[in-house]
């Protein structure tokens, strides 16, 4: 073997890492959310885990960034530690994908099906379409091209490395080596400390399957080496979970226990039948195909006998990092999952959700603090707000990271729109303490108001809340025909609280109310005001960076004051349906609108 041939070996292994790199990552970009989505659908059943494991790592070609992503979900909260065993053996059996189908390298025979079937055929096919694809402007094509162009590079990698070994056949010490690694504990060793080097057993198994061209390994030196690759993919999920809570380093741990337990079960089985049955396949050949099989039944077989004893494995990781007197709190957003940008946004998106329920049940819950006073009700609000903040920090914080990783045009949208919707968010939260303030004013100064003006309040807070419920929802949901109903109904409790404030002057005139009760009264109406307004800028926000634009001027005066479009109409019919629903109970018609600022 050449210094030249080390050089095609290196320049080959590099091709190889930088194609599975590239193909990973487009993989999971194209997948998007839709992965949180599947992996947090989880049951108590393992089972059901250990499908959605399989399918998620057979299509991102990763179980390391499986296993990052669940260790990253428990230490948010997101899933139990009982529902990650399932999908930590599942993305075990998933990764065996890739070494099928890097073992159509060692295909044999003369037909054109199989000769299309090896790598050498159609990698160049699949590059040349997927750089046409690439070189296109829609982003889903450019996705897919690089996946294609990804899965050239992998296999001309694999392809380079093998004709670059194959001098070694003829090498003394090469064959010397590898009869060395037939001891089961040099093997597993080695296959652990090369795998744990390049964080990915996917790609050490292919470097092995490259190494079988020379024809020199054989099943009895592979097999433990295969057995220490899965072993050495767990040291991604326990270099992640340092600094996770103890769920976490507890998920990590057991796809250790599960790779070191089913292996040592597996050695222990193999070559006890070994001594009995002396098995001939040992001493010949491996090729690539073999390794996959070796590798495959492996990790069927170890889920086969382990998962019925997941909850076995789950004590075992709670012996190993027992509980502390104090109990831990989750993660609200945790970094590991910056790694998979489509599976972060979702969880930022999640907790955006969360962080809008709560300002949106801080309001509701302080409008009925007017009505009837209540200590532990007010401290509840003040405790929900202050969560609120907690949450403007931690996401205004981990959106700015996310949004320097490279990310689909959807992905995109979603953090733009999260960027301008938390700090709304936070100062509908804002309103809810301030609103709390006026309740507490008139609970102290035994404030009643008029009969008329509690019938008006009572109209004008169904309206918000209204507004607050469409608002969350829509935003939850993800859903622009609802988010489009906020605007007209924003609009309609501007209107009721000038129509508030017109009537409370009349009532001054009369005497029939005092000015120190207008003070109060003053404060409430401003306070549904803003957040209404606020709510309005969530809404726009959602339909405008849909539309690839932020231009807010502009479209709330093109569909307030926009010459007959579709969409001024549409909102001209909801104003008109809100105004007949949110009627003072003394009025036939709903209160005269005054002419409205165009940049409002």
């Amino acid at each position: 073997m050449t210094v030249f041939n080390v050089f095609s070996l290196l320049g080959g292994l590099a091709l190889f890492l930088f194609g599975m790199d590239i193909m990973g990552k487009a993989l999971e970009k194209q997948a998007g959310g839709q992965l949180q989505k599947i992996l947090s659908k989880l049951t108590d059943n393992p089972l059901k885990g250990f499908f959605l494991g399989l399918c998620v790592t057979a299509v991102i070609q990763s179980s390391s960034a499986t296993t990052v992503m669940v260790v990253g979900f428990v230490n948010s909260g997101i899933m139990e530690l009982h529902q990650a065993i399932g999908v930590i053996m599942g993305s075990n059996v998933g990764t065996t994908v890739t070494s099928w189908i890097l073992s159509l390298s060692g295909l044999q025979g003369d037909s054109f099906l199989i000769n299309m079937l090896k790598p050498t055929s159609f990698s160049p096919v699949l590059a040349f379409i997927g750089i046409l694809l690439y070189m296109g402007k829609s982003e889903k094509r450019k996705g897919i091209g690089t996946i294609l162009i990804g899965f050239a590079v992998l296999m001309t990698g694999m392809t380079t490395m093998s004709n670059a070994v194959l001098p070694l056949q003829n090498e003394a010490w090469f064959t010397s080596l590898f009869i060395r690694f037939s001891n089961p504990l040099l093997g597993v060793l080695v296959g652990a400390v090369v795998t744990g080097i390049i964080q990915s057993s996917s790609a050490s198994v292919g470097i092995l399957q490259a190494l079988s061209a020379t024809g020199v390994i054989t099943y009895g030196s592979a097999i433990p080496i295969i057995m220490g690759q899965n072993i050495g993919t767990c040291v991604t999920a326990l270099i992640s979970s340092v600094g996770a809570n103890k769920n976490a380093r507890r998920a990590a741990m057991v796809h250790l226990y599960f790779n070191i337990i089913g292996v040592t079960l597996f050695l222990a089985v193999f070559y006890g039948a070994n001594l009995l049955l002396d098995f001939a396949f040992v001493n010949e050949t491996v090729t690539a195909w073999g390794i996959a099989v070796v590798h495959s039944i492996f990790n069927l077989t170890a889920t086969a006998v382990l998962l019925p004893f997941a909850n076995g494995l789950e004590k075992l990781a709670i012996l190993t990092i027992p509980d502390d007197a104090e109990k831990e709190s989750f993660a609200l957003l945790d970094e590991r999952l910056l790694n998979t940008p489509a599976v972060a946004v979702e969880r930022a998106r999640a907790a955006t959700a969360d962080m809008a329920e709560l300002a949106r049940v801080g309001v509701v819950q302080a409008m009925s603090l007017t009505h009837k006073w209540d200590d532990s009700l007010a401290q509840k609000v003040r405790e929900e707000e202050e969560k609120v903040d907690k949450y403007e920090d931690a996401l205004g914080t981990y959106l700015v990271k996310l949004s320097s990783r490279e990310m689909s045009h959807a992905d995109s949208q979603s953090v733009n729109t999260l960027l301008h919707t938390i700090s709304d968010f936070e100062r509908i939260s804002d309103h809810s303490v301030n609103i709390l303030s006026s309740a507490e004013e008139i609970h102290a100064k035994s404030i009643e108001f008029s009969k008329d003006a509690q019938e008006e309040l009572q109209v004008l807070e169904g309206a918000v809340q209204d507004v607050l419920s469409r608002t969350t929802d829509a935003f939850r949901k993800g859903d622009l025909h609802m988010a489009g109903k906020v605007e007209p109904l924003e609009t309609v409790v501007d209107e009721l609280v000038r129509a508030i404030k017109a009537r409370h002057v009349a009532r001054l005139q009369t005497g029939s109310c005092s000015i120190e009760y207008g003070f109060v009264l003053e404060d409430l109406l401003t306070n549904y005001e803003r957040v209404c307004d606020h709510c309005s800028n969530v809404a726009v926000a959602q339909i405008e960076v849909a539309q690839d634009s932020f231009d807010t001027h502009a479209y709330l005066n093109d569909l307030r004051y926009g010459n007959e479009t579709k969409e001024s109409e549409q909102f001209q019919r909801r104003l008109d349906r809100y105004r007949e629903r949110y009627l003072f109970p003394d009025s036939d018609t709903a209160p005269a609108a005054a002419k409205e600022e165009p940049n409002k």
